[in-house]
């Protein structure tokens, strides 16, 4: 699948989680840009001004459940509209219920699967209008 032109903001404090998301992205033509802390990731919504969001939930100091918060709460003239997806270890059903009800538009299980990740990125693209070439 294509994702040529597409701005993903990645958001996990594991790195080797990061780069795995990142790489899977990257070899679809996505232009990924990480984060590892909420302080980062705010930046980058404001100044990178990305098409998606994939964030992890679990994570110390800031859940991605607070990120998504405080990023909604900059406003859609600062970034904050940004579709949002939720990855997670949870993988019940009350988990994928939770993120939704967040504000997340999908709720990815891990470990990932590849090609789910990248479909849902396709599909929040596509439902958002976002450029996929730039």
């Amino acid at each position: 699948m294509d994702l040529t032109g597409v701005k993903v903001l990645v958001v996990d404090d594991n790195g080797e989680a990061r780069m795995l998301v990142q790489r899977m992205l990257e070899g679809c033509g996505a232009i990924v840009t990480t984060a590892a802390t909420v302080v980062d990731a705010l930046f980058a919504v404001e100044h990178v001004r990305p098409h998606v969001l994939v964030s992890d939930v679990a994570m110390p100091e800031v859940d991605g459940y607070e990120l998504l918060r405080r990023i909604r709460a900059l406003g859609q003239s600062r970034g904050g509209g940004v579709p949002a997806i939720a990855l997670t270890a949870f993988a019940r059903s009350e988990d994928r219920l939770r993120a939704l009800r967040a504000g997340f538009l999908h709720h990815i299980a891990k470990p990932l699967e590849p090609s789910q990740l990248v479909a849902t990125v396709a599909s929040v693209v596509g439902r958002t209008g976002a450029p996929v070439r730039e």
